[in-house]
């Protein structure tokens, strides 16, 4: 399989021909079944993904409540940024919602090619500056609008998941119980 990730570099930033080479050539593509850990917390990220084909959910759990930050479908470009950046232990699991075709490149490689392309320096930086622009919305998000609102955002800018997402799943990316989330559904 040829990936589409360079595409999507190319988008966000465009690589000159010597960077884009190199960069295919340290691609990598795996398969994932439904619940697989792309990445388990405690682990350290190493990788940038992307998404060919497929769903993946980035969630944690303490123990006493389940919270999913970021689903992830075709072309999405992710990672656990702040274990990802610090090499870290991740406090983030990744999993595969459904059969899930990856891309991804090490870190070390990432490395590599940034410092030998500077095409590829500007891509990973545009890559952080909109992973950190993602977060600090995902986190107003949850701090400024109420359970409803934060339903009709997930239903106007994700509403095409309905179908491919549990609804406790939905429920933990919302920050509410299944219960709470049957009663605004019934009131819509």
């Amino acid at each position: 399989m040829i990936s589409r990730l360079p595409e999507f570099a190319d988008m966000l930033s465009p690589l000159d021909d010597m960077a884009r080479e190199a960069f295919s050539a340290n691609i990598r593509t795996v398969h994932y079944d439904k619940g697989d850990h792309l990445l388990a917390s405690g682990r350290v990220c190493r990788y940038v993904y992307f998404i060919e084909d497929g769903l993946t959910k980035t969630c944690f759990d303490n123990g006493d409540k389940a919270f999913i930050m970021r689903f992830f479908t075709e072309h999405a470009i992710f990672t656990v940024l702040d274990s990802y950046l610090q090499q870290t232990p991740s406090t983030y699991d990744i999993i595969a919602l459904e059969p899930t075709t990856i891309s991804y490149i090490s870190k070390a490689a990432m490395d590599e090619l940034c410092g030998r392309h500077h095409s590829m320096e500007r891509f990973f930086r545009s890559l952080v500056s909109a992973a950190s622009i993602n977060m600090m919305k995902r986190i107003s998000e949850m701090l400024e609008d109420d359970a409803k609102q934060r339903y009709d955002r997930f239903l106007n800018e994700q509403g095409r998941l309905l179908k491919r997402i549990s609804l406790a799943d939905l429920a933990a990316y919302l920050g509410i119980t299944q219960v709470s989330l049957s009663r605004i559904r019934a009131i819509r």
